[in-house]
This record gives C-alpha cells, sequence and structure tokens, in this order.
C-alpha cells in the first residue's frame, strides 16, 4: 500500500493531477484447479498470485480515489481475465453452473458484518444507492418480533437492526427470519437448483427470482448498447491471425 501512495503522490507532484487509473498488474498461474491445490507450494502460489491481481488494483485504487474524489472527477480501467474451470472439466462430461440467487438468501441466511464508514460515502455525502443503506433497508423491513443479534466489537450482542448502519465501528448481524420468510426464500433457491441439476445442457449462469432476472436484462441492456458505440476501437485492436489462430482454444490460466 505504501509503495501505491508514494506513487500516486510522485504522479500527483509531477502532473499535478491524476485523470486515468489502468490497473493492469497480472500474474499467470498455469494449471487446472486440482492441479493447484496439489501441495502447500502450489496453493502459496495462488495466495500470491491472488496478492497481486487482486489486492494489487485494490491498493492502487485506495491510493488514488482520495484524489479523484477530491477533483470530483477521474476514470478508472481495470483489465481482467475469464475463469477456465468450465472448460477443463467439460471433458470430463462435468458442467459448471453459477447460480446467482437473489439478494435475500445470499445476505439474510449469512453473517452481515458493516465497517466504519468514511464521512465521504455518508448518505447526506453520496447520493448513491450504497449496498450498505440497501441492505439496511432490507433489515428494516423484517418483523421485528425476530430480533436480530448485533455483535459491535464490545463482547456484547444487542437486538438492534440499524446498528449495522452504524458508521463508527465495525459491527456483525445474524439476521432472524421468520419460518414463513426463510421458507420463500429457501424454497425459491432449491426450486431453482433441481431444474437444473443434472440437465444435459444446463446453463453457464442461472439467475433466481424476478428481481436477478430483470437487473440481468438491463445490464445486457447497457452492455450491448456499450459495445455499439465502442464497436469499431474494440475490433481495431484484433491480434493478428496468424499469432491467434482460430483453432486456438482458451488458455488454462487461473
Amino acid at each position: 500500500m505504501g509503495q501505491c501512495q508514494a506513487a500516486v503522490a510522485e504522479i500527483v507532484a509531477s502532473f499535478k493531477q491524476l485523470d486515468i487509473l489502468v490497473c493492469c498488474s497480472s500474474e499467470a498461474v498455469i494449471g487446472t484447479v486440482e492441479e493447484l491445490g496439489a501441495s502447500p507450494r502450489t496453493c502459496a502460489l495462488i495466495r500470491e498470485q491472488f496478492e497481486t491481481n487482486y489486492f494489487g488494483h485494490v491498493n492502487i485504487i485506495k491510493a488514488a480515489l482520495p484524489h479523484m474524489r477530491d477533483r470530483n472527477r477521474g476514470h478508472i480501467i481495470l483489465l481482467t481475465g475469464i475463469s477456465c474451470l468450465a472448460y477443463e472439466i467439460a471433458p470430463f462430461n462435468t458442467r459448471m453452473t453459477i447460480v446467482q440467487p437473489n439478494i435475500e438468501i445470499n445476505v439474510l441466511t449469512n453473517q452481515i458484518t458493516a465497517v466504519a464508514q468514511l464521512p465521504q460515502y455518508a448518505p447526506e455525502n453520496n447520493a448513491a444507492p450504497l449496498f450498505r443503506e440497501i441492505i439496511g433497508s432490507i433489515l428494516g423491513r423484517l418483523d421485528a418480533a425476530a430480533p436480530t443479534t448485533v455483535h459491535d466489537g464490545t463482547g456484547h450482542g444487542h437486538s438492534n437492526y440499524p446498528s449495522i448502519l452504524a458508521p463508527d465501528r465495525i459491527s456483525s448481524v445474524y439476521p432472524q427470519l421468520s419460518e414463513q420468510m426463510k421458507g420463500r426464500l429457501l424454497g425459491e433457491t432449491v426450486q431453482a437448483l433441481t431444474a437444473i441439476g443434472g440437465h444435459d445442457n444446463p446453463p453457464g449462469r442461472h439467475l433466481v427470482g424476478h428481481e436477478a432476472v430483470g437487473l440481468i436484462k438491463e445490464k445486457l441492456k447497457t452492455v450491448s448498447e456499450e459495445l455499439e458505440d465502442f464497436v469499431e476501437v474494440s475490433c481495431a485492436v484484433d491480434i493478428d491471425a496468424e499469432i491467434a489462430s482460430p483453432q486456438q482454444g482458451p488458455a488454462g490460466q487461473t
């Protein structure tokens, strides 16, 4: 993190501003999921790769954001790869599906932890519907007759949904759902899983609930519009056919 802060400080000192941040640090570790988990050394390689490919991006973004926020201007560009697990296991007639349940099943059936909030992201300073406020709204609608246990770092638990939004400390909450709500949430997900489990040609991604379907449809519309806006730029940087043969399959990079 210190190196990232120093780099941003040097750029600002030299050019007086930082307009665009391109996150492109990447280390390739070659191997299938099973191969990469075969020994402590291979597991360590994955952890080292994660430090570079994930936390490297996180750290430089954290270093650059305060400057961009102060100027009220900036552009962050991430270069990302694609997981190849589905291709690795396909020859074994094994399929992979990413199930995307609705937000309630992911959040309300697990522990929720909120960290201290920076003032720049407080509702009065940031009009965006941040995840903290969305979760707070969901928790606020839960039946008050089923209290939630909140742990605020003091070693004592108490019941109070709004504590999850406490801006000055880390707090964890365990939602207590009514049997009716549990049944509805679990029923939707179980139905979705049984519908695709063992299917001869299951989808690569499966959505659960009307909300998820609506969000993805809207996302696809936006992506399609952006693709058309920049299609000439995208196609202008194709790798020469002599370098990348059309028969070349997906790289086994994780």
